[in-house]
């Protein structure tokens, strides 16, 4: 999975399974945001909305959980 970590003037810090990868902020889409899960088909990126939205799920469930202790 990569996940947009976050952002350094033009390039874009990427989490993925093997560590932190720097792409230019360029290669990514408008409208991608930190936290994103984005997915790269043929040197093009998108962001797999799906995924997204699963993950920013569950770490709000996370977040909920953590906070009760």
């Amino acid at each position: 999975m990569n996940v947009i970590d976050r952002f350094e003037n033009n390039k874009a810090v990427l989490e993925t399974d093997s560590g932190l990868i720097e792409i230019e902020r360029s290669r990514l889409p408008e409208n991608v945001r930190e936290g994103d899960v984005v997915t790269e088909n043929n040197g093009e990126w998108f962001v797999d909305i799906p995924a997204t939205e699963q993950r920013r799920l569950y770490m709000r469930e996370l977040m909920k959980r953590l906070m009760k202790k």
